[in-house]
């Protein structure tokens, strides 16, 4: 799939090395997928396949380096992963707590490569990791660097842990707090549940709103022909995993009830995004509840999109939603809808508040009665029905987004913010 938190550290890449500084961006696990260029060495680190089978054969951690070191090339880990899905929940945690352990773990030769390379090839005065799972080695990379980590859904993953690995781990991540030069979040409210969770202390967390690169939406919309007057059709959008976490079910369902009531017989479904093959049941249980409520031909699904497919897909709707069960820290879709002109129904949980009152302001409204969006109750279907119904009976119209909006949401004003926590010269509020 296009990976949310890759597409954002590829676009702070590019737009560091752009701005002058000496940027190196490495891979974890495996190869990043975004839908632009690829910015990232081309070598895996932590490599998923070794990292997996340290864990799973005991002779592997023994074996030299030149043995196994070739399963870390990118070729092969997409390869041995192209098909692969959800990882059982019964390594995950071990798993976890190994890569925690960082030189005292399972994956101790892949910790040794990464160090060696960084001390040998790089020598960064920053590093900063894109979440604290990866961070078993903070105290040996804090020798010669700070390092500064991004949290953006630890917790989520966590989560998915037995009670004793959650709390295991947990455990272990604390103990990792005090080696680090700082934490980076996305928004107060996450960077608050973290610092709870983690034990962070305050002057150690600092909030780095998302953005996005808006390029080619104000290309696309500036080249684009206007659509026909009176298209009585309104298509509302979703663009995410086709995951329950995304809560493509409760839109699938709000979708349906607009359809029965019968006032909405001219809105239509558009749906686009990556399904795993564990969803696949799922995405089935959606389709024949479409089906069973005579939607037959009112939907349609897209599949993954590449960029210009995204751009295309984004521009073709007229109202975005993606109803998420769990408390987003990102909402990396939401800023792409806005950037493209769409009014948005999104729940008022996780990042999606704070994003909405930075919408509202950079567009010089109140939150409250911002006209290019709302929030409804999370956590309530109705609620959701309710908001989606409310904003088809204004009429809420897709429009350019403004210079000031597409400015507060670019990649480049994120990275300028970035660039200042890090260097220590100021904290976004």
């Amino acid at each position: 799939m296009f990976c949310g938190s890759c597409m954002n550290d590829n676009a702070v890449a590019k737009e560091l090395i752009k701005a002058g500084h000496d940027c190196v961006l490495m891979p974890v696990y495996t190869p990043i997928r975004t839908d632009v260029e690829d910015m990232s060495v081309d070598r895996v680190f932590l490599g998923g396949v070794n990292v997996y089978l340290s864990q799973k054969i005991p002779l592997i951690r023994y074996l030299p380096r030149w043995a196994v070191g070739w399963l870390d090339h990118p070729w092969v880990i997409k390869s041995l992963t192209s098909k692969a899905g959800k990882t059982s929940p019964e390594l995950l945690g071990p798993l976890a707590i190994s890569m925690l352990d960082g030189l005292e773990g399972n994956q101790k030769q892949e910790f040794e490569d990464l160090l060696r390379f960084l001390q040998t090839s790089i020598r960064p005065e920053t590093v900063l990791l894109t979440n604290l799972l990866i961070g078993g080695v903070i105290p040996q990379l804090a020798v010669n660097a700070d390092v500064w980590v991004m949290l953006q859904g630890d917790d989520i993953f966590l989560d998915s842990l037995s009670a004793s690995h959650r709390a295991q781990a947990i455990e272990r991540m604390r103990r990792l707090v005090g080696s680090a030069k700082g934490f980076i979040c996305h928004s107060q409210a996450y960077a608050q549940s973290m610092q709870s969770l983690l034990g962070i202390p305050e002057l150690k967390m600092h909030v780095v709103p998302l953005g996005v690169a808006t390029e080619d939406f104000i290309d696309r919309a500036a080249n684009s022909s206007e659509l026909p007057k009176g298209d009585p059709l309104i298509r509302l959008g979703y663009l995410a995993r086709m995951a329950p976490e995304k809560g493509l079910h409760l839109l699938v369902d709000a979708f349906i009830e607009l359809r029965r009531n019968g006032r909405f017989s001219n809105v239509r479904l558009s749906m686009a995004g990556w399904m795993g093959p564990q969803h696949a049941g799922y995405w089935k249980e959606q389709q024949a509840k479409l089906h069973r409520a005579g939607l037959d031909g009112q939907w349609s699904y897209a599949g993954t999109v590449n960029r210009a497919e995204k751009v295309a897909f984004l521009e073709s709707l007229d109202l975005f939603c993606v109803p998420t069960t769990y408390a987003d820290p990102k909402g990396i879709f939401l800023l792409e809808a806005v950037a493209s002109g769409l009014p948005y129904v999104m729940p008022d949980h996780g990042a999606f508040p704070e994003l909405h009152r930075r919408i509202a302001k950079a567009a010089g409204e109140v939150a409250g009665g911002v006209a290019i969006g709302r929030l409804y109750p999370h956590g309530a279907s109705e609620g959701l029905v309710k908001a989606l119904e409310s904003v088809l009976e204004r009429s809420m119209k897709k429009e350019a987004a403004s210079p000031m909006v597409l400015a507060e949401l670019d990649i480049a004003t994120h990275t300028k913010r970035l660039v200042a926590v890090l260097q220590g010269k100021s904290s976004f509020d």
